[in-house]
């Protein structure tokens, strides 16, 4: 997957189903579709949404590793990636070059056991051009795959398998698990990503001979949501898919339930944990299956929340963690029942064991009340309609329906399961499902920690890639594949024009300011009957003093701990029987309180928000729980190679002076510093309208949202806040390269870049407008076509501006195969150098297009307006400032983006920072002609 993704894409137990509601009779909700079938299988879903002038196309294939066989395994994720290099008439680089020029969000795949889907939301004069490339990916694609794009295509899934298990902690849990859960022979034993031995021995016959079979058209659901003519729609699908050869008969997932005969332990050393983690796996059901949605009750009720019976046992009683996740990973033929605690540092795994299992015998005596049993139903509708918020939400569930249901019209079936959902039936499923059953249980403990395993475990198997220099095979990767074309009733090459271009209108703002200070920003937005809000409190980090950083975010989790006349567990309850969702964090700029409700239910979560901000509780055990929490997460960054990456990469671009360069949540130093007086102090100090800002979207006027804010205007003394000048980082005048050494590391992290722009400044928006090309285009950029399409070195690169208010940085970030970390370096310093000599009318005429079209699609959800409520009111930005930008693109020439380029990209004046081997990678990076790297952190270099 472009964005890997190898559990289900969909939200499993929100999809479609008629709305519960605690004082109300359910109600059906109904997504109308059309379904048709065309001569040669192709399943048609069609739903209409005119509420945005952008469609949702979605090509679903009913294949996953699930269709794969023993030694031939990665197959259908392979073909995710394959799928997007090139067919016959959209050329090379395919539909990722066609996205950018027609405005799309960028097209995008993802793989599970059992399907694989291609999808992309576009501007809707952009649809007959889907229609056309999906068709060319379906039936005029395999011809294209030749040698070298396998030998390429290959290097990326192996990056991929690097960045996503190799190179991060737990990495490989969920493949030990699935080895022993499932018999050899059985289709989920394997990983969704296949085994890099499987992958390298896969011949091109191979790989055609698994295409030929499973991407046919009766094998294939192709789902369109949004604003389109229905008839007109009807025609172009039967003329693009209509003569796609019908493939051979698609036999029928048999469900494989599985079952342990014992209890299986087993632990692995992880290079990369510093916390001892816990996960049990018991068998489950299929998805849909009647038991499913008494499970997802029981997952929810004995884990979320301050009443579950797991958060109880482990984290208030034992205090051996913070959080406690349970859930279904339901397939199409089998399932499991997972149970996962990372638990703190140093903690034995067997006393989690013990915790659980007196949670389970807690549950057993009390079993689950009506009460929670709504409670928990409460926050179903809310995920339900969040879920059908955009288009391409709308057409994934159309297509869940229909290949693991057989129906896209199985939302009434589904609907009456959820809410058929009794007490005794949450009790029933545990008993059956969970209750004294055997399951696989996996113990990951650091290295040298194999003390802290369950007792009884064996050592679990797992392939560790070994990475040599010179190892990976050579490719060309720009010989064109020569190959004799399909034959078509009509010329395919011929890129269909543009339909009637989309009226965009940019969304109506509100403003409005109150006596104490308090701004408020709005958008009244009806599609939903949901409202998203967001309360920001300048200060953040910013206002901490050095010896303390982390205040500002303990403080922000503390607020939703209680309130002066809530426990935590009553404040959580109240928020959840709404059915909304409140949440507080802090950046290195704010402390922010994040919420969601249905409409009905809004000025009841505004009061909650209000006794948050005016009334917390100072929870003494909850700030010690945060205290310990922040700690196991400082402890687990020191491992992880993407989150080193980000702290170093601070440091070295904001300089030890400054108090941008700490990472918020402080260090182990600062956090010792830190107690619940000082939150306090800060919140008396900090907290004040007069540095807040309420941002609001959805289904509610102004007028109802200045009458919720009455009581907190009135009640919220305001004070004066100084919000602190930000030194400007010193200009970067020589390049160096520095090194932080993760010995055995399979991939180096990089990070490339310099103190650049404000978003206040006027060069900040034309800056990234001349970096689209560059690294912000996606697939569309130079750094991923020559690093990822070219020489497969990288599952994914990019580049950015990202300031605030204040001077932020320039960053080029990537993951790279560690024997060819000095290549992947050389070769960045070598596009950005040459970018402003090489930038032509074409890379013109692409970042145009994608800029301007794209606008159709901007403001499509209630997060992208909200977005746009931030930028509005923290930069000063014109309400109708997205049209300013269009006419910025519109008037932009060659020579202005060359002079941008020459002004703001300087190799030799960049940041280099490398995590990874410095054993094997080190001393091949003095040939970059920086001198010799500096290390970072030499006491642990070999």
């Amino acid at each position: 997957m472009k964005l890997h993704q190898l559990l289900l894409l969909y939200l499993s137990f929100f999809a479609s189903f008629a709305l519960y509601s605690q004082n109300e009779k359910s109600k059906e909700f109904k997504v109308e579709y059309e379904k048709f079938t065309l001569k040669n299988g192709l399943q048609v879903i069609l739903h209409v949404d005119r509420s945005d002038p952008v469609v949702a196309v979605a090509l679903t294939s009913h294949v996953g590793s699930a269709r794969e066989k023993v030694g031939r395994t990665g197959f259908a994720h392979l073909f995710e990636h394959l799928l997007f290099l090139e067919s016959e008439n959209l050329g090379k680089g395919g539909l990722d070059k066609m996205s950018a020029r027609i405005g799309g969000e960028g097209a995008n795949g993802s793989t599970s056991r059992d399907r694989t889907n291609y999808f992309q939301t576009v501007p809707k004069d952009a649809l007959e051009k889907m229609i056309w490339a999906e068709a060319d990916k379906l039936g005029y694609f395999i011809n294209t795959v030749t040698e070298p794009v396998l030998a390429k295509e290959k290097q990326v899934v192996k990056n991929e398998k690097r960045q996503s298990y190799d190179n991060k902690p737990y990495g490989h849990t969920f493949s030990v698990i699935s080895k022993n859960l499932y018999p050899k022979a059985h289709p989920y034993n394997w990983d969704v990503i296949g085994s890099l031995e499987d992958l390298q021995n896969a011949t091109l016959e191979d790989v055609k001979s698994f295409y030929n079979r499973w991407y046919v058209p009766n094998n294939v659901t192709l789902t369109i949501a949004g604003d389109f003519d229905v008839n007109q729609t009807k025609i172009w699908v039967e003329k693009y898919f209509g003569e796609i050869k019908r493939g051979g008969e698609i036999p029928k997932m048999e469900k494989q339930a599985v079952s342990l005969k014992e209890t299986k332990k087993f632990y692995y050393e992880d290079n990369f944990a510093r916390l001892p983690q816990l996960t049990l796996t018991w068998p489950s059901v299929y998805e849909y299956h009647p038991d499913s949605y008494a499970l997802e009750v029981l997952a929810s009720y004995l884990a979320k929340g301050k009443k579950a019976p797991l958060y109880k046992s482990l984290v208030e009683d034992k205090k051996i963690t913070d959080a406690v996740d349970l859930y279904q990973y339901n397939s199409e033929i089998a399932g499991q029942y997972m149970l996962s605690v990372t638990a703190f540092k140093k903690v034995n795994l067997n006393d989690v064991l013990s915790g659980i299992d007196q949670a389970f015998k807690d549950f057993e005596l009390k079993g689950i009340s009506e009460k929670d049993l709504s409670r928990i139903k409460a926050g179903q509708e809310t995920a339900f309609y969040t879920n059908l918020s955009s288009v391409l939400g709308k057409g994934f569930q159309l297509a869940q329906y229909e290949i693991f249901a057989g129906d896209p019209g199985f939302i009434d079936q589904d609907v009456k399961n959820i809410l058929a959902v009794t007490t005794k039936d949450v009790m029933r499923v545990y008993e059956k499902y969970i209750k004294g059953k055997h399951f696989i249980a996996t113990s990951f403990v650091p290295k040298g920690q194999s003390d802290l395993v369950l007792k009884g475990s064996t050592l679990a198997t797992v392939v560790e890639e070994k990475i040599v220099e010179g190892k990976e095979d050579d490719f060309d990767a720009s010989i064109a594949a020569t190959y004799e074309k399909t034959p078509s009733t009509f010329d395919r090459s011929i890129e269909p024009d543009y339909g009637e271009s989309p009226d965009v209108k940019l969304p109506t703002v509100w403003k409005s300011n109150s006596a104490s200070g308090l701004k408020a920003i709005g958008i009244e937005n009806h599609e939903v009957p949901l409202v998203q809000f967001l309360l920001q409190i300048k200060g953040g980090m910013l206002l901490e003093t050095k010896d303390k950083i982390g205040v500002s975010t303990m403080l922000a989790e503390l607020l939703t701990k209680g309130t002066k006349n809530k426990t935590p567990e009553q404040l959580e309850n109240a928020i959840e029987s709404l059915g909304a969702t409140i949440r507080a964090y802090a950046t290195d700029e704010g402390i922010f309180i994040a919420g969601s409700s249905l409409a009905k239910n809004y000025s009841a979560t505004i009061a909650l928000v209000e006794e948050i901000v005016l009334q917390p509780r100072w929870d003494l055990n909850e700030f010690n729980l945060i205290k310990q929490s922040t700690l196991s997460q400082i402890q687990q960054q020191k491992a992880d190679p993407n989150s080193i990456a980000r702290n170093e990469f601070k440091k070295l671009i904001y300089g030890k002076e400054s108090i941008l360069s700490h990472n918020r949540i402080g260090d182990e130093n600062t956090l010792k510093n830190i107690f619940i007086a000082d939150l306090k102090n800060y919140y008396a100090l900090n907290s004040s309208p007069s540095v807040s800002i309420f941002q609001i979207v959805g289904a509610v006027s102004q007028k109802e949202v200045e009458q919720s804010l009455t009581s907190l205007n009135k009640s919220w003394n305001s004070k004066k806040v100084m919000l602190p000048q930000v030194p400007v980082p010193d200009a970067i005048t020589q390049s160096k390269i520095y090194f932080y050494d993760v010995p055995g590391a399979k991939q180096s992290v990089i990070r490339i870049g310099y103190p650049a722009l404000a978003a206040t400044d006027s060069d900040f928006y034309k800056a990234e407008i001349m970096n689209y090309r560059l690294g912000g285009g996606g697939f569309a950029s130079q750094l991923t076509q020559q690093l990822r399409e070219g020489k497969g070195y990288t599952y994914g690169i990019n580049s950015s501006f990202s300031g605030s208010t204040n001077k932020g940085p320039f960053v080029i970030g990537s993951g790279v195969r560690s024997n060819i970390t000095f290549e992947a370096v050389s070769l960045i310093k070598e596009i950005v150098n040459n970018y402003s000599k090489n930038y032509n009318e074409n890379d013109l005429a692409v970042t145009k297009g994608y800029l301007i079209k794209s606008n159709a699609r901007a403001f499509e959800t209630l997060g992208a307006k909200l977005g746009m409520l931030y930028e509005i009111s923290n930069y000063n930005y014109a309400n109708d400032y997205a049209k300013q930008q269009e006419d910025i693109v519109k008037s932009i020439e060659i020579n202005d983006v060359q002079k941008l380029s020459e002004k703001y990209l300087n190799a030799e004046k960049m940041i280099y920072l490398i995590i990874g081997d410095a054993e094997t990678q080190l001393k091949k990076l003095e040939q970059i002609g920086f001198g010799k790297p500096i290390l970072l952190n030499e006491s642990v270099v070999k």
